[in-house]
């Protein structure tokens, strides 16, 4: 069978798999009883605090929407034109070097170009009063999201390119199955790999916050491990909670100012929220649905590279071509 009919097959498959978790596991009758009539937020909030809300959401849309758009131009450049080819050709090394060498040079140039827009969205943040960060901080954490892009992206190309080196037309059944088992995989270890990378935690005294917290876990019949605290007030002054993780990794993370600023019956409040997330199963869920979307997505990646020249996805001149493809796609 040649690679574009088993790429289709592969995406057929995958897009099944989607639409009977969609169909079986998303809850389209969000809120039980019927649907909820608006609240009307002047019952709430004055005209000036409305005022200030929306103001903050424009320009906060502006800045995200901005930077997304241009992202986007910078991928289109760089692979659906001879210059993204034309840079991966500079760099040194076999294959499996000039692949990561490859994604660092498309991630690092989009962040680059948009970086103007992520300090005026820091800094519109910081004038609304919802971040106390030093800019030290926010640009150890803009680093650590790119190294972090550049490692995850970097190993996926890899897998599809070791695939199509090894396989040269089952290479999307192949892919496509590694990579939806790794989505499963980083679901799980997420808790204990990257959110460190961005926060410290530590257990939450024992006390009446904490029992009462695992009491609604348990009457909810949602297994948590641990409830942890997480640093955020050294980032943020929102107010948040939630439960990460599957199966041994999942547990309760309250933010530091959420135990400190708010009444017990006010975080609970937040907490139970989070935990309805755990009872719903809506992290598995949203996991089969990226583990399901990904074989789709390899599987339509088959069809599009058969017609690149050069040996499709298995060429590193092609990973900026591959980055642009998945960029355009995702969006």
């Amino acid at each position: 069978m040649s690679q574009r009919r088993i790429s289709l097959v592969v995406a057929l498959v995958g897009a099944i798999a989607f639409c009977v978790i969609v169909v079986g596991f998303v809850p389209w009758g969000p809120t039980p009883g019927g649907s909820l009539s608006t609240a009307d937020p002047s019952r709430y909030f004055t005209a000036d605090e409305v005022a200030r809300g929306e103001g903050f959401t424009r320009w906060a849309r502006t800045w995200s929407l901005s930077s997304l758009a241009v992202s986007l131009a910078v991928g289109a450049l760089l692979g659906f034109t001879r210059l993204g080819r034309a840079l991966v050709d500079r760099l040194p090394g076999p294959w499996w070097a000039r692949v990561p060498l490859s994604v660092a040079v498309v991630v690092v140039t989009g962040r680059l170009v948009t970086l103007p827009f992520a300090f005026a969205l820091r800094r519109h943040v910081v004038d609304y009063g919802l971040s106390t960060q030093s800019w030290s901080g926010f640009a150890v954490d803009l680093a650590t999201a790119e190294l972090l892009e550049v490692a995850v992206l970097s190993a996926a190309v890899l897998v599809l390119a070791g695939a199509a080196r090894r396989w040269r037309s089952a290479w999307p059944a192949v892919a496509g199955g590694i990579l939806a088992v790794a989505v499963v995989v980083g679901s799980l270890l997420y808790p204990l790999l990257v959110e460190p990378l961005f926060n410290s935690f530590s257990p939450l005294p024992e006390g009446q916050l904490r029992t009462q917290i695992l009491e609604l876990a348990d009457r909810e019949a949602v297994d948590v491990g641990d409830v942890l605290v997480a640093d955020a007030s050294r980032r943020t002054t929102t107010l948040n909670a939630y439960v990460s993780g599957l199966g041994p990794t999942r547990r309760v993370i309250v933010y530091d100012n959420l135990v400190a600023g708010l009444g017990e019956r006010e975080a609970l409040a937040v907490i139970a929220h989070e935990l309805a997330h755990a009872k719903n199963q809506d992290v598995l869920v949203g996991t089969a649905l990226g583990a399901a979307g990904t074989i789709v997505a390899v599987g339509l990646l088959g069809v599009v590279v058969t017609r690149r020249p050069s040996g499709g996805v298995a060429d590193p001149r092609n990973v900026p071509f591959v980055l642009a493809v998945v960029a355009v796609a995702t969006v």
